[in-house]
């Protein structure tokens, strides 16, 4: 059994809380937003008032944060986690930032004389809710060994991907593809529509053919074919277009700092800016077939 802090309480930080503390782990959690923490007490979770508090007995920390200012801060920061953690603690931060601020955080982390790993996950509040998350792991072969059985608590499929920051960088990586693909699905069933297809029929042709990924096979943007898309339930999330604009727009700040170009990534950042600019930053992020079809009107 771990003694967890828990910082980050939000949609994905409680489930995971939650798959936690059934697997036997003692868990508190923290969250700098007031109503974050009430939720969580009020759910049956136990709450610290500060992170001093949290993480006075913990012998291991997990951060889920939204944004790289935010982890740095609540690292790095006078009275932050490298101020107050017990030597020995082990830490992983399971947020999706930059490259940049990862590397960072666990170098100052390595400087503190403390093991971190960067853990970012695939499979959105679903899979945080079911214990099935997948774990992107950056950081020593000794750091993956001491993450991996507390990991493992909040999913099985858990990979060490290579130095700090390679965690993140896999992730942008990933959800660049996610975010290009239901783009392209998208325009293939627009098209397919205009062409007198319908949507199931394009559906089966596709997922056994050489069109088929997992926008169309697992997550089909048109009601019908997938029951448990959010096409399904009005493209409630998910996945929510927003944060799918956050991830787009790591995935360009990599390429730029990295020089390598991006062309199809670019132009499908274009289109979830424009679903977060119509109002519709709460839908899924499969709702952009809806968008394209002009489907959705300003909110």
């Amino acid at each position: 059994m771990a003694r967890i802090a828990f910082i980050g309480l939000g949609n994905m930080g409680r489930p995971m809380c939650d798959n936690l503390t059934k697997a036997g782990h003692d868990v508190v959690g923290f969250d700098v937003v007031a109503a974050a923490r009430d939720a969580y007490a009020a759910a049956g979770g136990r709450v610290a008032a500060t992170l001093a508090e949290a993480l006075a007995d913990a012998d291991t920390i997990i951060s889920m944060i939204p944004t790289g200012k935010h982890v740095r801060a609540a690292y790095e920061d006078e009275g932050g986690v490298l101020t107050h953690a017990r030597p020995g603690t082990m830490l992983i931060d399971c947020s999706t930032i930059d490259v940049e601020s990862a590397r960072a955080v666990s170098k100052a982390a390595a400087e503190a004389g403390f093991v971190m790993v960067d853990a970012p996950v695939s499979g959105a509040v679903p899979a945080a809710q079911a214990g099935t998350l997948t774990f992107m792991v950056g950081g020593t072969a000794e750091g993956f060994e001491r993450a991996r059985p507390v990991l493992a608590a909040m999913g099985p499929k858990i990979f060490h991907v290579g130095a700090s920051g390679n965690g993140v960088a896999l992730k942008i990586c990933n959800n660049m593809m996610a975010g290009m693909s239901m783009v392209a699905i998208s325009e293939v069933l627009a098209l397919a529509e205009k062409l007198g297809l319908d949507h199931q029929t394009v559906y089966d042709v596709m997922t056994v053919s050489s069109g088929n990924c997992w926008a169309l096979q697992s997550y089909c943007p048109v009601p019908g074919p997938v029951p448990a898309s959010p096409a399904n339930r009005d493209y409630q999330p998910g996945f929510a277009a927003a944060m799918m604009l956050k991830d787009m727009r790591l995935s360009q700040a990599a390429a730029a700092t990295s020089g390598a170009a991006t062309p199809l990534a670019g132009s499908a950042a274009a289109l979830y800016q424009m679903l977060v600019e119509h109002g519709h930053g709460n839908k899924d992020f499969s709702a952009v077939f809806a968008l394209i079809t002009g489907r959705l009107t300003s909110a």
